[in-house]
């Protein structure tokens, strides 16, 4: 945001391409957006310090990131004069000077061998073109810096061009007053350092301006930003360095740290629309909420990249930004929490809210007494009942992320509905075609407990017994009961495999939940969720609830649970 002349802007930099521990490299153009997504310990933050590292030195060690291409535009004579004059210079001798900036150092000399050559890094010269944002650093930013004579020095800290420029400092508290409904302030008559206040700013009485005693007065009364938490504080450390400052280059690692969803979000925003298009911005997040921040802008420089962990390798995926807005799209997934996928190990897509719970609660179990430490990293999500399986299947799948999905019994009763899931999870339905079709006519063809002469001879007897207007809870549970025992399919829901005739029907039944499996569709053979327990009344939240309160390790009823929980923690997803 200075104001030098064409001849004296900084010269071109930027990543042309990386190289990744799996092999693969990937492209880059300047003035993108790159967002490392992935689960914990997959390698994100790692990766921006290679980058960084290896901007530094070409040769150094890279354990994410091998290699580091670098595209540079501009001769050394344009290096050292964008050098002369936008830093400070000491010097023993006149015509090799060190040049300071921001924090950065770089003699004369050097400089200009650095940028010349290909083959070494930028060394000392890396620090005036790239900037490495850790935690520490853009809570340090908030801090006041000391006063510069602001028209014969050069700045030393990002809250000089807020002091040096009325709109530059209107527009980042424009971003934090959104962020968190307070105007930011410079003072410019502190003395010695350049604090920032942060509040409702004080306005003019007649006669004054911003350096009246009065107005100052009234402005020290507000708080100042370095007194204030860790998340308004870092906030502006990132407002700074990513719209204030001009690296070429800009690595942020977790800038969501201390915000508060929405102002993620919000962050998220400002820094699409407002992050310059000559500068290049490399972000690691653990954060859907920035995620949804950076897409809700919809533009073409977002570019998400997903890292897993393989061993010592670190295989990545370049997601597809058609497939990505068209998940965004979605206005029922676009307010689910299917991004949140992203940054897990795999998703498990449920039926209902319920079936999440327990699942999770067992997996959790499971994990804090033998299971590997990564299962933690599995995601849990509901899609409100079978019919939107396919699509939020297709979504994560759209997102590089595996995918395993439980279902009940009773979904070989619809055989469209079976064919979309499995179809979503890549499976060919040829392969289980005659299975699905055996077990569903030996199923279907089976006499239920009622026909439907006694059916409504029991619901009859019930209603009659009715005295009240409306009808009772109890009442309609029994009739909800007996319509389940008057279909085959609703009692092979309750029961699940035991309700399988014996014989062809059960070894094709057999046949076909393993082959399911092997896709990650993983069917309840007790039937539903309540089949794991039966000694439990209620059903969905209800059940779910009492359910929650057995010994979830040791109980000997919840033993086919655990063992159902545990072969589909074993799945790697598809």
């Amino acid at each position: 945001m200075s104001a030098l002349p064409d001849e004296v802007r900084r010269p071109e930099l930027c990543v042309k391409d990386l190289q990744f521990s799996d092999g693969t490299t990937i492209a880059f153009q300047p003035g993108e957006i790159v967002v490392l997504v992935g689960p914990n310990n997959v390698g994100k933050s790692v990766a921006l310090k290679n980058i960084d590292e290896k901007v530094a030195a070409l040769r150094s060690p890279g354990i994410v990131v091998e290699d580091v291409t670098l595209a540079k535009h501009g001769d050394a004579g344009l290096v050292i004069r964008w050098l002369d004059a936008t830093s400070r210079k000491t010097a023993n001798h006149a015509s090799s000077p060190t040049y300071h900036r921001m924090g950065a150092r770089v003699n004369h000399a050097q400089a200009k061998e650095l940028w010349s050559r290909a083959d070494i890094g930028l060394g000392a010269l890396r620090r005036f073109f790239v900037c490495h944002l850790t935690t520490e650093a853009r809570l340090a930013a908030a801090n006041p810096p000391k006063s510069v004579d602001l028209t014969t020095q050069p700045f030393t800290h990002p809250i000089h061009y807020l002091q040096a420029n009325d709109s530059i400092e209107e527009r980042i508290s424009g971003y934090f007053r959104k962020a968190f409904g307070q105007h930011l302030i410079v003072h410019r008559n502190a003395g010695n350092n350049v604090p920032l206040y942060c509040g409702e700013k004080p306005s003019f009485n007649p006669h004054e301006d911003r350096v009246s005693v009065g107005y100052l007065r009234r402005l020290e009364a507000l708080p100042t930003l370095e007194s204030q938490g860790d998340g308004m504080r870092a906030f502006v450390g990132v407002l700074l360095h990513a719209l204030v400052l001009d690296h070429a280059v800009l690595l942020i690692d977790e800038p969501e740290a201390f915000l508060h969803p929405p102002q993620a979000r919000i962050l998220g925003q400002m820094l699409v629309r407002e992050f310059a298009r000559d500068r290049q911005l490399f972000l690691a997040t653990h954060s859907s909420d920035l995620l949804k921040g950076l897409l809700d802008v919809k533009s073409t420089r977002v570019r998400i990249i997903r890292l897993r962990r393989d061993g010592s390798v670190n295989p990545v995926t370049q997601l597809d930004n058609d497939g990505i807005r068209s998940v965004w799209a979605d206005p029922i997934l676009r307010s689910s929490n299917v991004l949140d996928g992203l940054f897990h190990s795999k998703v498990v897509v449920c039926e209902g809210d319920a079936d999440c719970r327990f699942y999770a609660a067992l997996r959790d179990t499971l994990c804090e007494d033998k299971a590997s430490p990564a299962t933690r990293h599995i995601m849990f999500t509901h899609c409100g009942g079978k019919g939107r399986i396919p699509v939020v299947v297709a979504a994560l799948k759209t997102l590089d992320v595996p995918v395993a999905v439980i279902a009940d019994f009773d979904l070989l009763n619809n055989k469209r509905n079976l064919q979309a899931v499995w179809k979503s999870l890549e499976g060919e339905w040829g392969l289980i075609e005659a299975d699905w079709q055996q077990l569903f006519q030996a199923i279907s063809t089976k006499k239920p407990d009622f026909d439907k002469a006694n059916l409504q001879q029991e619901i009859d007897s019930i209603l009659a017994s009715v005295k009240a207007p409306y009808l009772p809870k109890e009442a309609a549970v029994q009739i909800r009961d007996l319509l389940r025992r008057s279909s085959a399919w609703a009692h092979a829901k309750m029961a699940g495999t035991a309700f399988v005739p014996s014989g062809d029907p059960t070894t094709a039944c057999n046949r076909l939940l393993a082959t399911l499996r092997l896709k990650g569709l993983f069917l309840v053979e007790v039937g539903e969720l309540e089949g794991f327990a039966r000694t439990i009344a209620g059903h969905g939240p209800k059940w779910v609830n009492a359910a929650l309160e057995k010994d979830l390790l040791n109980d000997p009823e919840l033993e086919p649970a655990r063992t159902f929980v545990r072969q589909l923690l074993d799945h790697p997803g598809t």
